[in-house]
């Protein structure tokens, strides 16, 4: 099963990003802000996460807050 790391931005914290695992954030202008808060597996994503973590190698997704 495929795994996928979790960010999280403090200053935003009702916005997550996932990659998939071991990409880093590589293409933000600025990663600086955002911490690995760790990883999820994908049969815990929702499928619309899941689909954008598919097709572009990373996605955002509102937190609940």
């Amino acid at each position: 099963m495929q795994a996928f790391d979790f960010y999280i931005n403090p200053k935003k914290p009702t916005l997550g990003l996932y990659v998939r695992k071991g990409a880093g954030l590589p293409d933000l202008a600025e990663a600086s802000p955002w911490q690995l808060e760790g990883q999820v597996w994908a049969n815990e994503l929702p499928p619309a996460v899941l689909q954008g973590l598919e097709a572009n190698g990373h996605t955002f997704q509102e937190l609940g807050g």
